[in-house]
């Protein structure tokens, strides 16, 4: 039996050689997809060589790899490397594009290395560097493991990362100079796999990429699909099982946004590590140029009536006491504060001046093209940008954005709702501005009724923002009913305000909610008495800090001012404490904020998400409600 195992063996050996098979001995930290990579094969290939590898995978295993079927080629690749610095004094009549010609480099990176020429013309006498360059020539790319792909139309990066089977933060490892939005006929760099193995992305499937630490029970939670079914629509799971940043194929009408549910509070207090010294920068509107300290009246006159000052300067003495807060848990800041008057311009000269490359993050600006030209400028160096005050037009690699999206404050109060239990009907009010999304909401809860405003008696395209009594006969019984109420219209939203509140009486509980409260709740015409009847809910960025718990922050600033805080004070406390905490955490902010981490402070949370485009977005969301005529957070 013995001769005859060893003649199969020796068979099974010539069999491998003849076809230049290779032996690899597994090292630490290697994983199949790893070997598989640097081999130009396939996980599939090895496991079809090596059955026994999908139970036992360990440091010195032996594994057999077949010849690759990709057709090996070198890739040829040109890259620059900075040397070092030339120093020219500007001539007359001479220019970007001639310098850029005569010393062999582009405008762009004269640009980058004299940052004022953003926002100046080159003039005589401008002392200006030139930067050099050496060009390596590279045959090989990454051990020659990948090959060069033209973007197609409608690609983004999760399509291609699904697309080679490789995670997006593979791909943008792949590509460190990758632009932040990838357009059709950008070229990137992708694993060398055969064209029949690249998976095919199909518009009648959704797509969702897999976070830090979720599991099957955890996506079984959010996406309501068992292992058994994320198995079957991505087969490849049964081998390689889940890895964090992989995308996974899931059916087009699951929701894939994330919620926050399931992740408890983080206390950073017992994580802090990193003591040392933060460097952080605050760029804000102060606009001290129009402000003249030596008439006191005055100056308290204009920041009356200049509503933007009022909230800079409240949000500034909160970004103060959090300073203070954070020294006394040994975290010292460097802070350097910068007005940058509300004007591009002036944001640009900020910049020039400055060199922000060491910074740990920096907070601001307010203005949308000021922080627009910040973050584009920062992202070179990796620097994390706070948008503290604002919600940018563009997530860029190295923003926070601070402010959750609509979207999610919708679905969070949508989510809120279908978690009551006791809640035995649905009824929705709308203005026809708000009839799409009214109508996509009555969807959400079977066998609810929609109500519409009726129209200009003269002019039927016009609304007239109100609806009849008669509306809302029969409508109401004994039990509990939930009544959004989308609009943009106070008038209507008193008159229904009102009417509703008459008709919560005896057993019949009626409860106001809308998806997005804006200022026709806040009109004098309301009565908050009114609200309060109704326990109005609504979902928000921010709460009001509980009144009935001792509160340092609240006790400190009605000591230091005499009044109570505003929201922008706490909001300036509570963002900067956030940042400094994660700081003093880990090693950076990035390595700081991945989703798992939930914190909350005085009035506001924070729990961030990598964002499609590489940025990173606040999804902690508040469901309030009026009680007693405080606002409080809803259970």
């Amino acid at each position: 039996m013995k001769h005859i195992l060893a003649v199969i063996l020796i068979a099974f050996s010539i069999g491998l050689s003849a076809q230049d098979y290779i032996e690899h001995t597994v090292k630490p930290g290697e994983t199949i997809e790893s070997i598989a990579k640097s081999y130009l094969v396939t996980p599939f290939d090895i496991y079809a060589l090596n059955p026994d590898a999908k139970r036992k995978f360990q440091p010195n295993t032996i594994l057999i790899i077949p010849n690759s079927k990709v057709k090996n080629e070198a890739i040829v690749e040109d890259t620059r490397e900075l040397i070092g610095y030339k120093n020219h004094k500007v001539k007359r009549k001479e220019t970007l594009y001639g310098l850029s010609q005569q010393y062999g480099v582009s405008e762009e990176e004269i640009k980058k290395a004299n940052r004022f020429l953003y926002s100046e013309n080159l003039k005589k006498g401008d002392k200006i560097r030139i930067p050099r360059y050496k060009t390596v020539v590279s045959k090989q790319t990454l051990n020659n493991t990948v090959k060069k792909y033209i973007v197609q139309p409608q690609e983004g990066k999760w399509r291609i990362a699904y697309k080679f089977g490789i995670s997006v933060a593979d791909l943008e490892a792949l590509n460190p100079f990758m632009n932040e939005t990838i357009q059709p006929g950008d070229e990137l760099n992708v694993p060398n796999i055969d064209d029949k193995e690249e998976k095919e992305v199909e518009s009648a499937y959704g797509y969702y990429e897999v976070l830090p630490k979720e599991g099957f029970f955890r996506l079984k939670i959010k996406l309501n699909l068992t292992k058994e079914e994320l198995e079957a629509l991505n087969p490849e799971l049964k081998e390689t099982g889940l890895k964090a940043g992989m995308v996974l194929k899931v059916p087009a009408d699951v929701d894939t946004k994330r919620s926050i549910e399931d992740v408890e509070t983080t206390d950073l207090k017992g994580t802090l590590n990193n003591f040392k010294t933060k460097k952080i920068a605050l760029m804000l509107p102060y606009r001290l140029d129009r402000i003249d300290v030596d008439a006191v009246d005055e100056t308290k006159e204009k920041i009356k009536e200049d509503r933007r000052l009022s909230v800079v300067l409240d949000f500034h003495v909160g970004v103060m006491m959090a300073l203070d807060s954070a020294k006394q848990l040994g975290i010292s800041t460097d802070l350097k504060v910068f007005d940058t008057r509300y004007h591009v311009s002036k944001t640009a000269e900020i910049l020039a001046e400055n060199n922000f490359s060491d910074y740990d993050a920096v907070i601001g600006p307010m203005e949308e093209n000021s922080f627009n030209r910040v973050a584009r400028t920062l992202s070179a160096d990796h620097i994390p940008v706070i948008a503290a005050l604002n919600k940018p037009d563009q997530v860029y690699s190295n923003v926070f954005q601070t402010l959750p999206e609509s979207e999610l404050l919708s679905k969070t109060m949508i989510d809120f709702v279908k978690a009551d239990s006791l809640k035995t009907k649905v009824v929705v009010i709308s203005d026809h501005a708000h009839r799409a999304s009214s109508e996509a909401l009555q969807k959400q809860f079977p066998n609810s009724q929609l109500i519409l405003t009726e129209k200009d008696k003269k002019n039927k395209t016009k609304d007239a923002y109100y609806i009849y009594h008669a509306n809302l006969q029969n409508v109401f019984s004994a039990g509990r009913t939930f009544v959004f109420l989308e609009t943009d219209n106070s008038s209507l939203a008193s008159s229904v305000v009102s009417m509703l509140n008459a008709l919560a009486v005896d057993d019949t509980e009626i409860i106001l909610a809308t998806l997005n409260k804006g200022k026709a709740f806040e009109s004098k015409d309301i009565d908050n008495n009114n609200l309060s009847n109704l326990q109005f809910h609504f979902p928000s960025v921010h709460k009001d800090y509980d009144e009935s718990k001792v509160n340092g922050f609240v006790e400190a600033y009605r000591k230091n001012y005499g009044v109570t805080p505003s929201k922008y004070v706490a909001r300036g406390f509570d963002i900067t404490l956030d940042l400094l905490m994660r700081l003093a955490s880990a090693e950076n902010l990035y390595d700081a904020s991945i989703n798992s981490i939930a914190t909350e402070y005085i009035e506001n949370k924070f729990r961030y998400n990598k964002s499609p485009s590489g940025g990173y977005v606040n999804e902690a969301v508040y469901i309030v409600k009026y009680d007693n005529l405080r606002v409080v957070k809803a259970e």
